[in-house]
């Protein structure tokens, strides 16, 4: 990891200790996807977040949210001092995003399965309006054991949705176990093929292959996109890398923070 992607993994150790408790694994295999959307792919504006132009994006993993607050307080969303808040009582930065609390949030997840039901909804209405934003939604592993992503999937692919990408965060770990055992999704590639997207898979922790990949977007003129990103949960922390215990840690202790920040500064 270079320089840039400790210190997003800082910014998210700050909520972290700030709320005693988060997503960790699952914010962690985010933070090279999430700083490439926004550093080079996503046209964004911080000081007018309802510019009607702007690309949408989604994370419907919303578990994962630590990472989107870390890149959006990187970005002038919300004030890096803010992330000490996060899941506070009174704090807007809550356990999963809520549209219209952070401006920039474009829609309230955390019930899994539901975010590419919207991300397609927005598809389509760009379309109909004639308007060139794209949208981008990013799905978890675990999350696409639900159903309504394959409807979904389906209807983008009825539409031909070239202005829609999916991001598939494949760190082959959900909540209590690997992906293969709880419910097998391969194969995963060709799964979404014979659903109708255009697939690519990279290696999702490597910078400039995902710059690569988001420069050839849309793949194909007449199909939604899919790019399946191959990660590791719990990546930057040595005792927390591919292991399904560190999904997500309440009542975290001061010498586990300090532990994230020891493995930080040893990279």
């Amino acid at each position: 990891m270079d320089e840039r992607s400790v210190h997003l993994r800082k910014m998210i150790v700050e909520a972290l200790e700030g709320g005693g408790r988060g997503h960790i694994g699952s914010s962690m295999s985010l933070v090279e996807l999430l700083r490439v959307l926004y550093d080079s792919y996503l046209k964004l504006d911080a000081s007018n977040p309802t510019w009607d132009d702007r690309d949408r994006i989604i994370l419907s993993k919303g578990h994962g949210c630590i990472a989107l607050y870390a890149i959006m307080a990187d970005k002038g969303f919300l004030p890096r001092e803010e992330l000490k808040t996060f899941c506070r009582p009174t704090s807007r930065l809550g356990g999963h995003p809520e549209r219209g609390k952070v401006a920039g949030i474009e829609a309230s997840t955390g019930a899994l399965g539901h975010g590419i039901t919207m991300a397609v909804g927005m598809a389509i209405a760009a379309k109909i309006r004639k308007k060139n934003y794209r949208v981008v939604v990013i799905v978890g592993d675990g999350e696409i054991n639900e159903g309504s992503v394959w409807e979904a999937a389906l209807s983008a692919a009825k539409h031909k949705l070239s202005n829609l990408t999916v991001f598939l965060d494949y760190n082959k770990l959900q909540s209590y176990g690997p992906v293969k055992e709880v419910l097998n999704m391969e194969p995963m590639a060709d799964k979404w093929r014979s659903f109708g997207f255009e697939v690519i898979e990279v290696d999702g922790h490597d910078v400039a292959a995902l710059e690569r990949v988001m420069e050839k977007l849309p793949l194909n003129e007449h199909k939604p996109n899919i790019v399946i990103c191959h990660t590791i949960k719990g990546k930057g922390f040595s005792f927390a890398e591919g292991k399904a215990e560190w999904h997500h840690k309440a009542g975290l202790k001061a010498e586990e923070i300090a532990e994230m920040y020891k493995c930080l500064e040893t990279i």
